[in-house]
């Protein structure tokens, strides 16, 4: 039985969401990337929801986020199932053909943007390497998979990054892809944007004809 992950009695944040989301097609025994490893989360997160026969890989450039992720992965006793890859994201589709894992393999793909909460905030992900992830990690994400990118305008290069994003998202095939995105409209400041990318499943009326 997979884990429970109830959505708050209120307006879900952007990565509750997300989580949220993933949480209702994500099942044990399957494949999931963590694109931007940071403080572990979501990593944790998704090692919970593929249980003891599936496998996490989980990306992040900066060695303190890969050492922070493995040691919160080792206190929640998911460590095993979780390969970590210190390496940008952009390289995701390398790493991943490294490890022998199929295209169109993965049931959730999950990126959060910015910079390491707690660390220097000069080191974040920025627009053109995120775009290459992002079209690399599409070839990974299985039929009826999601994919999802938690953005944060507001910072030097958040803006741009996050428009990148969307753009990129809404010239997606409606015939492969729906995208949906969320925020919240009356905040002071910026606040965080979900861009939820799901691969469609064939249409079954397709191979009949």
């Amino acid at each position: 039985m997979m884990p429970p992950s109830p959505l708050p009695n209120r307006l879900p944040r952007a990565t509750e969401l997300a989580h949220g989301l993933i949480a209702t097609r994500l099942g044990p025994g399957a494949i999931a990337i963590d694109a931007t490893a940071g403080n572990g989360h979501d990593t944790v997160f998704l090692a919970d929801r593929v249980g003891p026969d599936g496998r996490v890989h989980a990306f992040d450039i900066q060695a303190a986020a890969i050492t922070v992720t493995r040691q919160r992965c080792e206190s929640a006793g998911v460590a095993d199932r979780v390969r970590l890859w210190q390496a940008c994201h952009s390289l995701l589709g390398e790493e991943l053909r490294q490890a022998g894992e199929a295209t169109e393999s993965a049931g959730a793909i999950m990126f959060n943007l910015g910079y390491l909460p707690g660390s220097d905030k000069s080191c974040l992900t920025r627009a053109d390497t995120t775009l290459a992830a992002l079209r690399k990690a599409l070839d990974w994400l299985a039929p009826g998979g999601l994919l999802t990118v938690v953005a944060y305008p507001g910072h030097a290069g958040g803006d741009e990054e996050t428009a990148a994003v969307e753009t990129w998202s809404a010239g997606l095939d409606q015939a492969a892809f729906a995208v949906a995105t969320y925020r919240f409209l009356n905040q002071t400041n910026p606040p965080p944007r979900l861009v939820a990318v799901e691969r469609r499943l064939p249409d079954p009326a397709s191979r009949t004809k």
